[in-house]
């Protein structure tokens, strides 16, 4: 089994030389630095350990109660002692007052780790900016300091058995009486519904209102314990034998007259939780990545120390001397990379505060391009290690197994794909910002390659703006979109190379990808317009 290593000089060349997050105000490289390499190491020495025993053990309901498994508790009191769970929290709620995108060096590094334990905790600290955005100051001052101290834990309770992507088909209820809210109906699919290392958890609920449609939802509050202690009408009637991720409970639940508080208005439930959800799309992205990563990782450990065949001169050589070893590593490395490049881009333009409309167009981008880079880099790696990539023995089957889901929560990638070709090309200026951003990159770095992948897009661009119907055409538009975005960001990494941690692997890779992306770039447009002409 190959240990964990986080990424972190990769992780802080992609955010300071490629997504330039030196726009982003207060940003301190140094403390970056410093932070990460704190926390890697403690990733790495504690975390790290307990993903694949935790992955054979899985999580058990006794009692009603999730059971996580062993080490977990442990593990978390670590975690909370050493003040992670507040570090973006606003310090006057008890939290250190970071940005989001120290948040994303850590949270990467903690996906990579153990992905099921990111997820169990990783909701906080939206739930937290959700409460900033809409909820009263009683309500920030009495919740978002458990939260900030790691006493509380929170999840994110949308889905219904039938109501998945569709919101409008909700049913859970919430009916007020005398100023009380109580909430009574079903969630499926909660993250960390339940689990024995936090004291409570801050359920954010979407329940409706009324029967005006999408626009009779409202967004409560609702705590798994009551004031004085009680646990409230919240019980998990099973947990989800899944894929992967068996040591994050996925719980199915039920509110019986659960006591709740509103938050914001009612009928702004929508968007209270799309606060909540577009950093956890970027969030996601970053997922996609770190399996990426790890996958890269493993492969070229065992590639480089397998001794197999001969080279030209006759000689025993290692398997990464081979052409096709060596291009499935180089394919591998270079979604990492532009993977966590992509991710970073659009964050950095997030949290500059420089185009909310670019930001929007960005995220679904983000988050598909980089979830399925995750699986392809999986997949990829697996087969560098062979029959061994088959075995559990070097936990390629778990990186694909965990990093599967990805490309599913929050939001399904065909859903971003539908709705980048639709809302993503009709509202706002995301698109001709987007051509703006590509036509810079292609600029500042001189490639001609950049320039024409620009031109195929606008053109797909137009066409599916033209289309009567523009969902047949939304996948083939969003690899097409994807691509074109990964070929910039390489034309970026590959111009910088000589800043980067390894000089002569981000050369190399950056090299492969001018050989063969501006190929797939063009193919993709062939597809799509294949398809309009149909």
């Amino acid at each position: 089994m190959k240990p964990f290593v986080a990424p972190v000089a990769d992780i802080l060349f992609s955010l300071n030389v490629v997504a330039g997050a030196r726009r982003i105000p207060d940003w301190d490289p140094d403390l970056a630095a410093e932070l990460a390499g704190h926390f890697a190491a403690f990733a790495e020495g504690e975390i790290a350990p307990l993903d694949e025993p935790g992955d054979i053990q899985g999580c058990r309901l006794e009692n009603g109660c999730v059971r996580m498994p062993d080490g977990f508790r442990a593990v978390y009191d670590a975690w909370v002692e050493q003040g992670w769970p507040g570090l973006t929290a606003p310090e006057e709620f008890g939290g250190q007052g970071m940005g989001a995108a120290l948040l994303a060096v850590t949270s990467e590094i903690f996906s990579g780790a153990c992905h099921s334990l990111q997820m169990v905790t990783g909701l906080a600290p939206g739930a937290i900016r959700t409460i900033l955005a809409f909820g009263t100051d009683e309500q920030k001052a009495r919740m978002i300091p458990p939260l900030a101290s790691g006493e509380w834990l929170a999840t994110m309770c949308l889905t219904e058995p039938g109501a998945g992507s569709d919101l409008s088909r909700i049913r859970c209820k919430a009916d007020e009486t005398g100023g009380n809210w109580r909430i009574d109906g079903e969630k499926i699919f909660i993250s960390g519904g339940d689990q024995d290392m936090s004291a409570c958890i801050l359920h954010l609920v979407l329940a409706r209102t009324s029967d005006d449609g999408i626009r009779g939802l409202s967004l409560f509050l609702c705590p798994s314990h009551k004031a004085d202690g009680t646990r409230n009408a919240v019980g998990v009637v099973r947990i989800e034998q899944k894929m992967g991720l068996h040591a994050s409970p996925t719980c199915q639940m039920v509110f019986d007259g659960a006591q709740a508080e509103l938050i914001g208005r009612p009928g702004e439930g929508l968007k209270a939780m799309f606060t909540l959800m577009n950093h956890a799309r970027l969030d996601v992205s970053l997922q996609g990545a770190a399996h990426a990563a790890r996958a890269f990782d493993i492969a070229r450990t065992y590639a480089g120390e397998r001794m197999q065949g001969r080279g030209p001169d006759g000689a025993p050589v290692t398997l990464d001397r081979h052409a096709d070893v060596r291009r499935m590593l180089d394919e591998t490395d270079s979604l990492a990379l532009g993977a966590r490049a992509i991710a970073h881009l659009a964050l950095v333009i997030l949290e500059a505060n420089e185009d909310p409309d670019l930001v929007e167009f960005l995220t679904p981008v983000a988050k598909v391009f980089c979830t399925e880079a995750g699986m392809r880099a999986a997949e990829t790696g697996a087969q560098v290690l062979g029959g061994y990539g088959y075995l559990r023995e070097y936990r390629v089957d778990q990186t694909y197994r965990d990093a599967r889901i990805t490309a599913i929560y929050e939001g399904a990638n065909g859903i971003h794909a539908g709705a980048l070709a639709t809302r993503g090309l009709r509202v706002g200026e995301g698109a001709s910002s987007f051509a703006g951003l590509i036509g810079g990159i292609a600029a500042e770095t001189g490639s001609e390659a950049v320039a024409e992948a620009r031109g195929l897009w606008i053109e797909a661009r137009e066409t599916v703006r033209a289309a009567q119907d523009a969902s047949p055409l939304a996948h083939d538009f969003m690899q097409l979109t994807g691509l074109v975005l990964f070929l910039a960001v390489w034309a970026r990494i590959g111009a910088a190379h000589e800043a980067a941690p390894e000089p002569e692997r981000y050369a190399r890779v950056a090299a492969f990808v001018a050989r063969r992306i501006p190929h797939e770039v063009r193919a993709a447009h062939g597809r799509l317009m294949a398809e309009a002409a149909t």
